[in-house]
């Protein structure tokens, strides 16, 4: 009973309620993003959104309840698992859009890669704390880029560029928490150096497109096409936005990709600049409550958790919202909560769910 309380008592309802009312905000918005459609895969985005969510929710408390400490026990049993759903992936994937392989159908699809992002936050996690104390050292740094380099290489080739990055950043952030030392900031430079030429000549077509647009938006009209409409969306949408579902440019199809790439276009347009303030305002409350997580933990695994899973929505955030804005090249990145995506919107929510388990058991200020 006295456990009961506790949970309740530390449960950080701030936390959860903004991430609800993010969630609500985002179904409404796949909602106008679709009106209209007659694919049968746009059509079931809204109620497919809505199974996601009600599932996520459900994770959220139960992983609240599981002790982050004995998930942090089962590490290895959870790194042999996502390794074998991203080498699953490579034989009995699900092909999707320009030639890409990166679900699994289950009864329902799943995107391996989007589960990957939290157990490796569980695994670098426990690897990380493990080896606190050494991380003066050369070596323990490269093991911790070892742990990292299998699923990053599986999620790589399939091909996922985006979500590649996001690995990446996970690693850093993680491992500069900590206590990585500056002396290896040069080796992190270092590798991208070297394996930014080596990306290159491993990816697709359409990803070198996306970059090269990016530099040079004359070089493919097509291509760019997207992102010259998602400025004009954000535009046309001024200071308080053309209302609800009264948004021209994606209401017209002129805005393609409305429900997931581009939907921060959507909103700016039918809500304007108070409407595109007011995600990030939510989403910054998000990732505060988790940083606060972290402040609070009485261990080093906790903090570095929460800092994993706020790294992830701060950096798809950044990205999502900046190649709307033409300020970053279009990687295929979900604004966490808001973009279409079942298995995205469920790794998410685990993260928050990890996040309260931290919080729950952490210590007060």
């Amino acid at each position: 009973m006295n456990r009961t309380g506790n949970f309740w008592r530390n449960f950080d309802f701030v936390l959860l309620s903004t991430t609800l009312i993010l969630i609500i905000f985002g179904i409404l918005m796949i909602r106008s993003a679709t009106i209209g459609a007659i694919d049968t895969d746009i059509i079931s985005r809204v109620p497919d959104q809505i199974r996601y969510a009600i599932i996520g929710l459900v994770l959220v408390f139960v992983l609240a309840a599981v002790d982050y400490r004995l998930l942090g026990s089962l590490h290895l049993w959870l790194y042999i698992i996502m390794v074998a759903l991203l080498i699953l992936v490579q034989f009995l994937g699900v092909v999707g859009d320009a030639g890409s392989q990166r679900w699994i159908n289950l009864g329902i699809r799943i995107q391996p890669s989007e589960i990957g992002k939290i157990i490796i936050i569980i695994t670098l996690g426990h690897h990380l704390t493990q080896n606190y104390q050494k991380l003066n050292s050369l070596r323990a740094v490269i093991m911790s880029l070892i742990h990292m380099s299998i699923p990053t290489a599986l999620i790589f080739i399939q091909p996922n560029l985006g979500t590649t990055i996001v690995f990446m950043v996970i690693w850093f952030a993680m491992i500069w928490a900590a206590g990585l030392r500056l002396k290896h900031i040069a080796l992190f430079v270092g590798i991208i150096l070297i394996a930014a030429p080596v990306m290159w000549t491993q990816m697709k077509p359409y990803q070198k497109s996306r970059i090269t647009t990016f530099l040079s938006p004359e070089s493919d009209p097509e291509a760019f096409y997207n992102i010259l409409q998602a400025r004009i969306s954000i535009g046309s949408g001024g200071f308080g936005g053309k209302g609800y579902a009264n948004g021209t440019q994606s209401q017209l199809r002129f805005l393609r990709v409305r429900h997931t790439d581009f939907i921060f276009s959507v909103i700016a347009e039918e809500f304007g600049f108070v409407g595109g303030a007011a995600v990030m305002v939510l989403i910054s409350v998000v990732i505060l409550r988790i940083l606060r997580g972290a402040r609070r933990a009485v261990d080093p695994l906790g903090s570095l958790i929460c800092y994993g899973v706020a790294a992830i929505i701060f950096f798809q955030t950044v990205v999502s919202i900046g190649m709307n804005l033409n300020m970053l090249p279009v990687t295929g990145l979900t604004l966490p909560f808001i973009s279409s995506g079942g298995t995205s919107l469920l790794s998410i929510l685990a993260g928050i769910g990890l996040a309260e388990s931290v919080i729950i058991r952490g210590r007060k200020l």
